[in-house]
């Protein structure tokens, strides 16, 4: 194509989850009480672990960061796919659809580095509980997190570098309710089949590195329970249930959708929705269910809230 017949686009249309009026109705009202969910059950666990002395401990610390990660992820992509079922010209900017794709690469992998530190502290406590306090103290949380958050912005800025640089001059429609890199790719003007490939290797390589750290996590802290006590192995196991259940629930879908990607509409905007809105729903749900130490820092709170009104 001639460089003089490309034109500049500047917006993209976002097709959105369905057409009906009615079930967008419906879905307005069922996400957007689902988002205010997710913003105050993760602003409590984030508050609750500032504000009770007895949780100011690394794996508590590593628990406020993912809860205020999940909310952020959630934030890049819902408050808009929220405004879109009111509007009938449900379009985004050029430059809006790229933050959304920084942010949710940025943020997303992030994520992922910070689950593994999660993992790491568990193996630490559990396999060298000896050691754990001079391991795994918050100065060194705040070294692991740090670190997350920088090849989180590696990975998005390696994505950006490419995607800002292809031109788009003809359709515009994403078939999604936010922009995603494989579904910009192939509004570009060339031929984006081995460049897709390419872009979802480099989210792939970063998601299947972190699911095997987690593996090998978890594999020496199974074979250490297995020599424990059964009381041992009872309170080591209860304390990784709810981390490895937030594992399955995030790296399914971004499995699915970066390393054996399925290329069927529904299915990949099902996993779009669990991963931008159920899993930041599900985390603060799962850590307040079963973790002992979260549910007495709730009462101690409410005990002392209705002690500090009844003074009044």
């Amino acid at each position: 194509m001639a460089e003089g017949n490309l034109s500049v686009v500047s917006e993209f249309v976002l097709l959105g989850l369905c057409w009906s009026w009615d079930m967008q109705v419906l879905l307005l009202l069922i996400f957007f009480m689902l988002y205010l969910l997710i913003v105050c059950g993760n602003i409590a666990i984030m508050v609750l672990i500032i504000i009770d002395t007895q949780l100011h401990s690394p794996m508590y610390f590593l628990l406020a960061n993912l809860s205020f990660v999940d909310m952020w992820l959630s934030s890049v992509t819902t408050p808009k796919m929220i405004t879109d079922f009111v509007t009938e010209n449900k379009t985004i900017s050029f430059g809006g659809c790229m933050c959304q794709i920084l942010f949710v690469h940025f943020v997303g992998g992030g994520e992922m580095v910070l689950l593994v530190v999660m993992a790491y502290d568990r193996y630490v406590a559990i396999c060298k509980p000896l050691h754990y306090s001079t391991i795994m103290n918050l100065q060194k949380s705040f070294g692991l997190v740090a670190t997350s958050w920088t090849i989180g912005f590696v990975h998005a800025m390696s994505q950006m570098v490419v995607i800002m640089r292809l031109p788009f001059c003809g359709p515009r429609e994403i078939d999604s309710f936010f922009c995603d890199i494989p579904l910009v790719i192939k509004l570009a003007c060339i031929d984006s089949y081995n460049l897709g490939i390419l872009m979802n290797a480099d989210s792939g390589v970063l998601a299947m590195t972190c699911f095997i750290l987690l593996l090998i996590s978890y594999t020496y802290i199974l074979l250490t329970v297995h020599q424990s006590s059964k009381i041992g192995a009872s309170r080591a196991l209860s304390t990784c249930t709810a981390h490895i259940t937030v594992v399955v629930l995030f790296f399914g879908p971004c499995i699915f959708i970066y390393v054996w990607p399925l290329s069927i509409t529904w299915v990949d905007k099902f996993l779009a929705v669990f991963y931008s809105v159920f899993t930041p729903l599900l985390n603060p749900a799962i850590y307040t269910l079963r973790n002992k130490e979260i549910k007495n820092a709730i009462k101690r709170f409410r005990n002392y809230y209705v002690h500090s009104k009844g003074n009044i």
